[in-house]
């Protein structure tokens, strides 16, 4: 079965848009779903559920995609064990390497220079941005998520905590007044993530819960990144819900106030260094998350400001 084939099937799997997926590895459409239905007849089921506006996976497509991921593993680990010079240098080589690009451009590209001085040989490929993305399909070695962790096929070391509270500017709260309870964000304006689902607040000190974002509140802007979601909060568009490490320094600053502040996200969410499950990671992926950890994993920079 064709390598690039079993990619494809991986991103449309994980992304359930044939048209996306084929940008992803540089095919049209068309051709995509040539290479998925020359699959199927190999494999002699339905990968998919497709319609003229969804695609969704079949329960044998569901079944396979474990172990389409697993040998895309065994694929990348046979190429890189046969690589020239591979026993000769370890610690060599392109290291492909995902994160949010709002935490990486304020956090991990600073600290970039350090590592390379340590590790002369390792050459890094950066993958930023907010949106997931499946490591296995697209070949990413390390990758930083602040999501909860569901693939089998994932091993993670935590990073550090990943505290979210409800923030907006001064000059926002001067003109709609400041909510005093949950129920008083039903007349705020709300600016959100893209695709953000319904989170718990939860008052550790009563008790007492809420639900972000509120039901009758009005959504005044959507974004896909969470830089952006910042500057819209700091310009007083609204009110937004952001990790303390993303907003410390206007916080500390007082260009940003928490909003109820008793209420924290309860959803226990944490950075992650996340990577393929492999018995023994390359020296170099254990080179990068020890690192990272040494630097940002004891005494995060973001709670110095706290």
């Amino acid at each position: 079965m064709d390598i690039d084939n079993i990619r494809l099937f991986l991103h449309v799997a994980d992304q359930l848009n044939i048209s996306r997926a084929a940008r992803a590895c540089g095919l049209t459409p068309a051709k995509a779903s040539l290479r998925l239905n020359k699959m199927e007849h190999q494999l002699g089921v339905s990968l998919f559920h497709r319609s003229t506006r969804s695609v969704s996976l079949s329960s044998e497509g569901a079944q396979f995609r474990p172990f389409a991921e697993e040998i895309l593993r065994q694929h990348r680990l046979a190429t890189e064990q046969l690589s020239p010079g591979i026993k000769q240098c370890a610690l060599a080589g392109t290291l492909r390497f995902a994160a949010s690009s709002t935490f990486a451009d304020r956090y991990i590209v600073p600290l970039l220079n350090e590592f390379f001085v340590r590790y002369p040989q390792i050459n890094l490929e950066l993958h930023f941005s907010d949106q997931p993305v499946n490591l296995v399909a697209s070949g990413i070695d390390v990758a930083l998520r602040n999501i909860k962790i569901e693939s089998c096929n994932l091993k993670a070391r935590k990073l550090a905590d990943d505290e979210r509270y409800l923030y907006a500017a001064p000059s926002y709260l001067a003109q709609f007044g400041t909510p005093m309870q949950p129920a008083d964000l039903n007349h705020h304006h709300m600016i959100l993530f893209a695709n953000q689902r319904k989170r718990r607040l939860l008052n550790s000190a009563s008790n007492q819960l809420a639900y972000f974002p509120p039901s009758n509140a009005r959504t005044r802007m959507v974004c896909d990144n969470g830089n952006s979601m910042r500057l819209a909060t700091l310009a007083g568009i609204g009110i937004s819900m952001n990790s303390y490490w993303s907003v410390a320094d206007d916080v500390e600053a007082g260009r940003l106030v928490p909003v109820l502040p008793r209420y924290q996200v309860d959803d226990n969410s944490a950075l992650w260094l996340v990577y393929p499950n492999s018995i023994n990671p390359s020296p170099k992926v254990r080179a990068l998350i020890d690192y990272l950890v040494e630097k940002l994993g004891d005494r995060p920079p973001w709670q110095k400001i706290s």
